[in-house]
Order: structure tokens, then C-alpha cells, then sequence
């Protein structure tokens, strides 16, 4: 039996108006939660029991997961009452855990959408006899990342912060967030206060000579914290770019759910998912994009690299291109919307309210005295 825990506390900041209502790890990601293709990979890798560490919305992960049979894993929930950081939300999940002190368990970051052979990393940490494991990545661009080197037998030398200079940049390996845990590790971790794994338990346990190694694993990895890396993995996960066994459907150019309606003459590319009840409509061209349950779009509409909210409307001949649509949020015909641009939640945004060149909208017909248009927007108040 191996076990696991799953970190799936975080608010998701960076995802609003997204995360308003639903948890991060609980947004659909090629049809599905985003935790469900995590927990279908651990399943395959052998995980039986997984504690969830929960603390936003927490009551949405058991509601829709249950006791986790359908996974064929069993499932805990454990909350955190107050904010702990990565470590300290470890040890109060571990109180969920029922291995023996040598016993390996692996720990997943909620937002980690990763083709990581995860058999491999617990076997090669027990092999090892390590007392920490952590799945490694390297990047491009390390800037905006803290910094994990290691020697030549994958021993972790130090953790650093982010660099600020390129002198500081002294390796592209990064924490990929995924750890082989031996279980006596996690329950030395101070217990009932904020602790942060990278700058504590990490740190420290290098001063003490316990053995953390760092596996560089070069397959796909990605950090679906921000709209354009969520739309991203989504997509990639219905091109099977990335494999999991929790797609619901054969991979492809599109994905739709069952009650979706796609319209004929719509076109549908690039890894779009849409949705129960979600409704796409002639002539709309959607590319690499996720249409959540209910949404409308309209006729003519164009829907490029982007997320249209539970129940939005886009309406006739209105583009978006790397744009986030609340939940419930109504775009009216012939809007422009640019990439990085965000409707919040419930919004009406009138017909040709934003645009990126000419076209329709503006003052009423046949006002055209800004005073009398001031004075109508005064008395609508």
C-alpha cells in the first residue's frame, strides 16, 4: 500500500474571477477537476489512500469526490483552520496517514499538471533510502523560480531563492512540486504553526546530512496557476500531449461533454473542451479553449485561448482572445476583447463596449452632445 497527500488548500489568486466560486484544484481541466487526473495517475502508480489537504471551499472536494471509489482510491479530508504554508499543511494532513515510520509517501501540489512516471520516483526514494525526494524540472527562464542544484549523483546541494542577478543563476533545475516523503520525515515537521518546506524543512535537514535527493524528469510538466497555463494544460490534455486517464473522451482537436450542443457550422480546434449544457452556436469559431457548463456562444463568435464561465454569454460576432468570462457574466454582441483581460463574475458588458479597432457601439444614435449623453448616464443612476 502507498500513500499520499494532496495539497489543495491554495485560494487561487491568480484565477479570479474563476476561483470565486469553485477551489483551483477543482476547476474542470479537460473536462474533469483538475485533482482527478492527478488522483487517476496516482491510482495507476500504485497509491491506495490519499489524504486531501483542504482549506478554501473545502467542503466542494468532498461533495463531488466522496470516498474517492470511483478512483479506486480511498479518500480523506483533513482542513486547515488557519493558513500553515506547504509544510505545515503537510503535517496536519499527516495525522490522516496510516504507514509505519519507513514507509514512503508522496505529496502533490494541487496545481501541478505533470507526465511524471510517479512509480519510479517512490521506488527510487525507497531504493535510496532517502529521506526526501523531490521531482525536479528544468526551465528556460529560472528567473522566476527558487533554485534547486544538485551533484552528480542527484544529491540536493542547497535551495535557493529566486535569482535577481544572472551571477545568482547558477542551475535551470527547479522544484517541479512533487515529493517522496519517508513518513518519520513528515512527523519531525513542527506541528499547529506556519512552516514553509522550501525555506525550512528543506533547508534544515541539509544542515542535519539527511540524504534529499532531486530526480530531473524532463517530461511534460506545468503550473496551471494563472488562465493562460489552465486553458493550456486543458487543451494539451485533449490533444494528448499529456496523458491521463481521467480524460473523459478519445483525445483530439475537441472535446464535448455529454449535453453539450455544438451547432453544425461552428468550427471547434485546437483542444477546446465544452461542457455540460454549454451551447456553441453557427458560425462560431472556438480554438484551444474551455466553454464551462451552460455557457452560450453566440453566432459568428470568435473564442481564441480563452475561459468562458459557468452560464456566461458571448454573444453574436464578439471575439475573445486569451480573455477570462466569469461565471454568469453576459457579453453582448460585437465586443473586442483582448488577451489578459478579465469579466468578473454577473457582468453585462453592452453591445460594443470594448473594442481593440472601429466598429459599432458608441453614444445613442443622434446624441451628440456629450453634455445630453452625461446628463442620461446622471439620471440612470
Amino acid at each position: 500500500m502507498t500513500e499520499a497527500i494532496m495539497l489543495v488548500g491554495g485560494k487561487g489568486t491568480r484565477l479570479r474571477p474563476l476561483t470565486t466560486h469553485t477551489p483551483k484544484p477543482m476547476l474542470p481541466v479537460a473536462g474533469v477537476p483538475f485533482i482527478a487526473h492527478q488522483l487517476a495517475r496516482a491510482a495507476a502508480a500504485g497509491v491506495t489512500r490519499v489524504v486531501l489537504a483542504t482549506s478554501y471551499l473545502a467542503e466542494v472536494f468532498e461533495d463531488h469526490f466522496q470516498d474517492g471509489s470511483p478512483y479506486g482510491i480511498e479518500l480523506v479530508y483533513l482542513t486547515e483552520k488557519e493558513p500553515l504554508g506547504t509544510g505545515g499543511a503537510i503535517r496536519n494532513a499527516a495525522s490522516g496517514l496510516t504507514c509505519g515510520p519507513d514507509e514512503p509517501v508522496l505529496v502533490f501540489n494541487g496545481d501541478i499538471l505533470s507526465g511524471l512516471d510517479i512509480a519510479s520516483l517512490r521506488d527510487g526514494h525507497v531504493a535510496a533510502g532517502a529521506d526526501v525526494t523531490l521531482h525536479l524540472t528544468r526551465v528556460e527562464d529560472p528567473r522566476a523560480f527558487g533554485l534547486v542544484p544538485t551533484d552528480a549523483h542527484g544529491r540536493v546541494l542547497e535551495f535557493l531563492e529566486k535569482p535577481e542577478t544572472p551571477e545568482q543563476i547558477v542551475t535551470d533545475q527547479i522544484n517541479a512540486g512533487c515529493y517522496v516523503f519517508t513518513r518519520s520525515v513528515i512527523d519531525r515537521i513542527p506541528a499547529g504553526r506556519e512552516v514553509s518546506v522550501e525555506r525550512e524543512t528543506f533547508p534544515e535537514l541539509l544542515e542535519t546530512g539527511a540524504l534529499v535527493r532531486g530526480v530531473v524528469d524532463t517530461s511534460y510538466w506545468l503550473d496551471l496557476g494563472t488562465p493562460g497555463a489552465f486553458v493550456r494544460g486543458s487543451a494539451d490534455l485533449v490533444l494528448g500531449l499529456v496523458d491521463s486517464p481521467a480524460v473523459p473522451g478519445p483525445t483530439g482537436e475537441a472535446l464535448l461533454l455529454p449535453g453539450a450542443t455544438v451547432a453544425p457550422a461552428a468550427v471547434l480546434s485546437s483542444g477546446t473542451v465544452v461542457s455540460e449544457g454549454a451551447v456553441v452556436e453557427a458560425g462560431a469559431i472556438v480554438e484551444g479553449s474551455v466553454i464551462l457548463p451552460g455557457a452560450v456562444i453566440g453566432p459568428d463568435a470568435y473564442v481564441k485561448d480563452s475561459i468562458v464561465g459557468a452560464y456566461a454569454t458571448v454573444g453574436a460576432r464578439s471575439s475573445l482572445d486569451g480573455a477570462v468570462i466569469g461565471d454568469g457574466a453576459t457579453v453582448e454582441s460585437d465586443n473586442e476583447l483582448p488577451a489578459g483581460i478579465r469579466i468578473a463574475c454577473g457582468v453585462l458588458l453592452p453591445v460594443g463596449a470594448v473594442r481593440t479597432t472601429a466598429g459599432p457601439g458608441g453614444c445613442p444614435a443622434g446624441e451628440t452632445s456629450a453634455a445630453v449623453v452625461h446628463a442620461r448616464s446622471v439620471a440612470a443612476r
